[in-house]
């Protein structure tokens, strides 16, 4: 295929007033190494260039600014409390601490110490779950819970709540239309799903901007996400999959779901560090797994975009170190396992691709 598209995103001002202004406009990258002899062309968003290293600077962003528009947050008053175990937390952290506004991070022992000491150099303050809900053996719920406990007990405190607030997805409609500007046509969007907001944004600015654009949700084995009843399991990735399904979610967001496991993340991860020099997070190599399975199902002369969510570099102590990976992912696999399994986790949830 020699279709050739710039992809280069407009340029920022030489000078921004502020952190807050930097984030966004990131770059896209062709990934023909990665994906060898398909007859499509694949590009990934890198999220990981917003200044908190991450696609969750945009939902952060969006989410506060509103509420100090509408008076929710009063900046020298307001205490902001959210549920995070990563990036969400780290871009709160330094927004909060950008605006003068008290951050409490709820959060879990899974929490990688990188990203705990992310979210305290920011000035954040930490309430760390030990303990997982008895029923699911998940954290998550009990995060929940503590979050409710300290909205009781903190004088002027606020939920900034990334699984429920409409804020969340709305950032995404500046994620579509950066897309959109770079390369025009895009047949195929692909994004991980855990809070929901990325999906549900991509959707609805799809459904204005492209509607003919098929969206792929990337979802791990286990989640409560798409399948509320099903039996969840240990999950040591994160990034995507959720063990409550979230408020944001809804029936027909996605057209196309893939499932994909820890060993996947894991794998797809260092594929994309083998064959592009990308150091790139789990839920990105959940991403690009799924679209390796997905392949057949696309067709022949597609663009497909990959939205990556964040970098490797908070994870060097987890998927890029060999005693972690033994130790936490069970079956893990080779990369000629990786590249020849069978797509035996995707479903059609709208529309089948034509």
């Amino acid at each position: 295929m020699t279709t050739t598209v710039e992809t280069h995103s407009a340029p920022l001002p030489k000078a921004v007033m502020s952190v807050s202004n930097l984030i966004g406009h990131t770059p896209l990258i062709r990934m023909d190494r990665f994906f060898g002899n398909v007859p499509f062309e694949v590009y990934g968003k890198l999220e990981k260039m917003n200044p908190g290293g991450s696609i969750k600077d945009r939902a952060a962003r969006s989410i506060l600014q509103n509420a100090i528009r509408r008076g929710e947050v009063i900046p020298g008053r307001t205490t902001v409390i959210e549920s995070s175990s990563g990036n969400l937390g780290i871009a709160m952290a330094m927004l909060c601490q950008e605006f003068g506004v008290d951050f409490i991070c709820v959060t879990d022992a899974k929490a990688t110490p990188t990203n705990i000491r992310l979210i305290e150099a920011f000035g954040a303050t930490l309430d760390i779950i030990t303990v997982p809900d008895p029923r699911t053996g998940e954290f998550l719920p009990m995060r929940l819970k503590r979050v409710k406990e300290l909205l009781d007990s903190v004088p002027d405190s606020w939920w900034s709540n990334q699984y429920g607030n409409p804020d969340n997805p709305a950032a995404h409609e500046q994620t579509v239309r950066e897309i959109l500007e770079d390369i025009p046509h895009v047949d195929v969007l692909v994004c991980a799903t855990g809070s929901c907001g990325t999906l549900r944004g991509c959707h609805e600015a799809l459904r204005s901007m492209s509607p003919h654009t098929r969206l792929i949700a990337v979802d791990a084995q286990g989640s409560a996400i798409f399948d509320e009843a099903g039996t969840p399991h240990p999950r040591y990735v994160p990034g995507h999959g959720a063990s409550v399904r979230p408020p944001l979610w809804r029936a027909g967001l996605a057209d196309q779901l893939v499932l994909v496991s820890d060993a996947d993340c894991v794998m797809g991860c260092r594929e994309a560090l083998r064959t592009e020099s990308l150091l790139l997070g789990g839920s990105s190599g959940a991403i690009l797994t799924a679209i390796h399975r997905a392949a057949p199902t696309i067709p022949t002369g597609s663009t497909v975009v990959a939205i990556l969510p964040d970098g490797g570099e908070r994870y060097l102590d987890t998927i890029y170190d060999q005693s972690w990976v033994t130790s936490h992912v069970p079956n893990p696999l080779t990369p000629a396992e990786w590249r020849s399994a069978e797509p035996d986790h995707m479903y059609y949830l709208n529309r089948n691709p034509s």
